[in-house]
């Protein structure tokens, strides 16, 4: 761990929005998924939601570029429990939908916590979906087309949240709790003793300023059964 890519990472943890998310409904084809959890690290949104059929997902490794590593994906049975159980915690759930209720996604309030809908390619947002939402958003188009990509108007939105928290200061101090600082610290810093650990179902082992364990040989110890 060099001291550069420590200082990254900490920077990175210390930029995410825990109250900005993405919600993606059945977006089937696995670039445009991988495009959206790529948009997501760079907007510092740490997780994103997803129902896909089966409860299954893959992302594109060269689609995503290595961003499925520093986002968590998390799959729910169906729409309208993801909707129900983002707005339990808080969220305002908007969609990307085009409709008679729907506002410019440049005037809508993203400073407030809100989950992101993204409908799937061709059919867009189901109308129970777009029915359990809080609001509907769209972007004005000023061509012959009617719509962006899925994965572009996911962009292009997150965007306009991210401006819209700078201008707030929602980037100057760290908004994760420490308690999740310090598990996505330990993960993104020791990758391969995180996946020893969850394997085996042990606790992480305490990690030194220098991003390296604190304690090998008391770790190796541990594992060995000579603790």
């Amino acid at each position: 761990m060099t001291p550069d890519r420590l200082e990254k990472i900490q920077r990175t943890l210390n930029l995410r929005q825990p109250d900005l998310t993405v919600l993606t409904d059945e977006v089937q084809k696995d670039r445009n998924l991988s495009a959206i959890v790529r948009s997501a690290d760079a907007f510092a949104i740490p997780k994103v939601h997803c129902v896909w059929e089966g409860n299954t997902y893959h992302i594109s490794r060269n689609q995503a570029a290595g961003a499925g590593t520093w986002v968590d994906v998390v799959t729910h049975d169906t729409i309208t429990d993801a909707i129900s159980d983002l707005q339990a915690e808080g969220f305002k759930v908007c969609a990307a939908h085009f409709t008679d209720r729907a506002i410019d996604y440049r005037t809508y309030d993203f400073t407030q916590p809100t989950a992101l809908l993204l409908g799937a390619e061709r059919e867009g947002v189901s109308d129970e979906a777009a029915e359990a939402c809080d609001e509907h958003l769209i972007i004005p188009m000023l061509g012959m087309t009617q719509s962006f990509n899925v994965s572009v108007a996911g962009a292009l939105i997150l965007s306009e949240a991210a401006r819209q928290r700078e201008l707030a200061g929602m980037y100057k101090e760290r908004r994760i709790s420490d308690e999740e600082y310090e598990r996505l610290l330990f993960e993104w810093c020791q990758p391969q003793i995180t996946a020893f650990c969850q394997e085996r179902g042990l606790p992480y082992p305490a990690l030194g300023e220098d991003g390296e364990l604190a304690d090998p040989q008391g770790f190796s110890n541990m594992i060995n059964g000579r603790g």
